[in-house]
């Protein structure tokens, strides 16, 4: 997928190094495979130089620059990002080409004078900004600014012509360009690690870049992204936005004499024994704790075990939780082991230094040891064990329990996920209006839009399944099936196979706390929506999470709208913000595609 070999195209080129000698980055972070320190040329009627390379490479850098440039002279030397492993070599190169003029943001140039006061020029400096470009000839460049991510100075730079975005440490990861190792590891814990905490401002980068388009993505750090970029941007949504990105439990423990462990050791059997399709256990005194951190933002559910120690918790599992509380942890499942011989306090220490993280929900069993594991504990162990399976138990045929009709006190005024088939098409929408109506026999009545591809598809085949969004939903799941139509979309795509009910219908295997399929029996005509009234065939319950009601996905959901300073109207559902005095009544909104009726006027302060 990545391409190695660094050609970017005739007219760009790669001139960066690679370090072999590094092992901590920044001092901290364990780098076995080394570092890039990446630097790019255009060539065009103005040569321009992107970025400097760490202050140990600067000969080594020169050397590639002079022999990509083969004797011309560059107009520009733009830096992106002050670090000094790319900007290091801002006076060393100034040495060598002083007709060169440097290009930057205006904090950067402070920072530039921090670090080599008065060795710039004023007459040498352009001080660039969001929304400007520069003429190179037959390239511009479009500068796009990206505050924290993860210095306040930082700028990308789009090249429109070839499409290439320059993204600053933005797509990076650990590792030198002549090292085989895959993209995601090590990008993961590098961004986690370096980038975790600034979520919300990678996402306003990402936003922005949406409007671009990219062929080729070149980073300062790690290989030049080339061919589908899906892959990579997708992860970067994921990240920073603090959402699940694989399915399973990690146990992230520490041990003084075994016993921790051991209790360890017998859930993570019990987890895999009941079809859970990933337990990661980690040592937090051996492993890297980087890696550790990376683990906890990957999966959905962890689980915590550690002792009393001197009154507070172990050292590394103190270590561990500043690492995840500093970067902005949240929206977890959290189970807790404690272990103590006379005062446990590990427990209630681990929950408390959590208590900043939004969006935690704890497992009801917590595992209390003391001093060594007893047959106590291993009825615990399995209760958790139970708990942290649930959902992953109703995804399989031999372990469903398919008349779990508690299934049915989930529903309240919330949000859904129809989930239809139309021959070999699998389809799912968005639906809020589904009502218990009888108890014997359990009927349900689901009213379901007439515009929406899912009623014809329910009219034709007599069958669907709803599946209840939990509170667990990120806003992805709403734009995913919500804000397009299945008619033209392939709603399921790049999901691999999905759990199914008897039906034959998929359901979710995320974000849901139950599922029920449901045969109709019978059609009411309500003019705009066609209601569905239907017999309940199987019920599972997957989860013992809230269920997602409206108000709680307007409050928490749904992002804010940005209405300051502006005029016009919003949509309720979505956010989309159109800019008008007056809104036609015919107007559908472009993200959502609801009507005029579900916007509201902005209110000016």
């Amino acid at each position: 997928m990545e391409d190695r070999t660094m050609t970017i195209s005739d007219s760009i080129r790669y001139v960066g190094v690679n370090d072999h000698d590094v092992d901590l980055f920044e001092g901290h972070y364990v780098v076995p495979n080394g570092m890039a320190y990446n630097s790019y040329v255009i060539l065009d009627d103005k040569i321009t130089v992107m970025d400097t390379v760490d202050q140990h490479f600067g000969k080594e850098w020169l050397g590639n620059l002079a022999h990509t440039l083969g004797g011309k002279t560059p107009e520009y030397l733009v830096i992106q990002h002050m670090e000094p492993d790319h900007s290091a070599n801002i006076m060393t190169f100034l040495s060598a080409y002083p007709e060169t003029h440097v290009v930057s943001s205006e904090k950067a140039f402070a920072m530039m004078d921090n670090y080599f006061p008065g060795g710039i020029p004023v007459e040498k400096r352009i001080i660039i900004k969001e929304g400007d470009t520069l003429e190179l000839g037959s390239h511009t460049l479009n500068f796009v600014a990206a505050p924290m991510v993860h210095w306040p100075e930082v700028m990308f730079t789009y090249e429109s012509s070839e499409k290439v975005l320059f993204s600053a440490d933005g797509f990076g990861m650990f590792g030198a360009n002549d090292v085989d190792i895959p993209w995601a590891d090590e990008a993961r814990r590098y961004y986690i690690g370096i980038v975790g905490k600034y979520g919300r401002q990678v996402q306003n980068v990402l936003k922005k870049a949406a409007g671009l388009e990219i062929s080729t993505i070149c980073a300062l750090h790690g290989p030049v992204l080339k061919g589908d970029l899906s892959e990579y941007l997708t992860l970067y949504d994921i990240w920073s936005s603090y959402d699940v990105e694989s399915e399973g439990v990690v146990i992230a423990y520490t041990s003084v004499y075994g016993h921790t462990k051991e209790a360890v050791e017998i859930l993570a059997e019990k987890l895999k024994a009941k079809g859970c399709p990933k337990v990661v256990v980690d040592d937090l005194a051996r492993k890297d704790m980087a890696e550790c951190i990376a683990d906890a933002f990957r999966y959905g559910k962890i689980v915590l075990a550690t002792t009393t120690y001197n009154a507070d918790i172990f050292p590394y599992m103190k270590e561990f939780i500043n690492g995840l509380t500093e970067r902005g942890f949240q929206k977890r499942n959290i189970g807790l082991i404690e272990n103590g011989s006379w005062a446990p306090l590990a427990a209630k220490t681990m929950e408390s230094m959590l208590g900043c993280c939004k969006g935690l929900t704890y497992y009801k069993t917590k595992v209390k040891i003391l001093s060594a594991v007893n047959d106590e504990n291993k009825e615990q162990l399995e209760k958790l064990a139970d708990e942290l399976t649930m959902d992953y138990q109703e995804q399989h045929e031999e372990t469903a329990n398919k008349s779990d009709f508690t299934a049915l006190f989930k529903i309240g005024y919330g949000l859904y996920v129809v989930t239809t088939k139309d021959g070999n098409k699998d389809n799912g929408c968005i639906v809020n209006t589904v009502t218990q109506v009888t108890d014997d026999p359990n009927r349900i009545a689901v009213c379901i839009n007439k515009r929406n591809y899912s009623h014809d598809i329910v009219k034709k085949t007599g069958i669907l399944n709803v599946n209840c969004l939990s509170t667990e939903a990120p806003f992805k799941v709403f734009k995913q099936y919500g804000f397009q139509s299945g008619r033209d979309a392939d709603k399921f795509a790049g999901m691999g196979e999905l759990p199914r009910t008897d039906n034959g219908l998929v359901f979710l295997p995320m974000y849901i706390n139950a599922v029920m399929s449901l045969q109709v029996e019978q059609y009411v005509d309500l003019d705009t929506h066609g209601m569905f009234i239907c017999t309940v065939k199987e019920a599972r319950v997957l989860s013992k999470a809230p269920t997602m009601t409206y108000t709680y996905y307007q409050e928490n959901v749904k992002p804010k709208p940005n209405t300051e300073g502006k005029t016009g109207w919003v949509c309720k559902v979505c956010g989309y913000i159109y800019e008008g005095e007056e809104l036609p009544d015919d107007f559908i909104c472009p993200l959502c595609k609801h009507g005029a009726a579900d916007f509201e006027k902005i209110e000016m302060d």
